[in-house]
């Protein structure tokens, strides 16, 4: 369990933040749109959409090739932006808790407190049968999800990990746990890219493999 939703019989809505959601891209009778810059209203918008689907989680993204990044300098301060999602994002309210799917102990942590970032995250590590490496991240959480961790803390499956945060406290987004699954980190601790160059694509799916085939949740690819 991930969260406290039951994916095979709670209802949930898949979201489209790509180029092809006519919401998100400019129109000439609507010019300016959704302002995504604006984090009350990307909220609003978000929240609205689940609620007028009677749901109180919405889900999507892996492999996706986003505009909303547009928002934000932390995904374009390179030579080419990044905007392919590499991880499941998961929209429900604030202070959602966030459980361990699996075994594992903390790998590292930290608040990345840009705006746009991932603010307070937290990566485990796992060892599967083979005893090859896996690591899962969770971004986007309350600070207080950070307190009391140390790095080789373990957590059981079903573990309470943290809790879904707020904005601008989570990197200013809509609330949100951005989940992802990693085989090699990089050199990297507290951090790992979520989003990758059209470029990069292939080389990031490879090392960040799809984490529906964990989670198993019908309708995502």
């Amino acid at each position: 369990m991930l969260l406290p939703f039951d994916f095979q019989k709670d209802p949930y809505l898949i979201l489209d933040f790509s180029a092809t959601n006519p919401d998100l891209t400019p129109d000439p009778d609507q010019p300016n749109g959704l302002d995504l810059t604006n984090t009350a209203a990307f909220s609003d918008y978000v929240f609205g959409k689940m609620r007028a689907a009677g749901v109180r989680v919405g889900i999507g993204g892996y492999n996706e090739h986003r505009v909303i990044y547009r928002r934000s300098e932390h995904f374009s301060s390179t030579e080419e932006p990044r905007e392919i999602h590499l991880g499941i994002d998961f929209w429900a309210e604030a202070k959602t808790p966030v459980f361990a799917p699996m075994d594992g102990t903390i790998h590292s942590f930290q608040d990345n407190n840009n705006f746009g970032d991932y603010g307070p995250t937290i990566i485990l590590e796992h060892r599967l049968e083979a005893n090859e490496p896996l690591f899962s991240l969770y971004g986007h959480l309350t600070r207080s999800s950070l307190a009391g961790l140390v790095e080789g803390k373990a957590f059981k499956a079903g573990d309470k990990l943290g809790e879904i945060g707020p904005y601008p406290e989570n990197g200013d987004w809509p609330p949100h746990l951005h989940f992802q699954l990693m085989t090699d980190m990089l050199g990297l601790k507290g951090d790992f890219p979520g989003v990758c160059s059209l470029k990069d694509r292939a080389k990031f799916l490879a090392l960040c493999p799809n984490p529906n085939r964990l989670l198993n949740i019908a309708g995502l690819s």
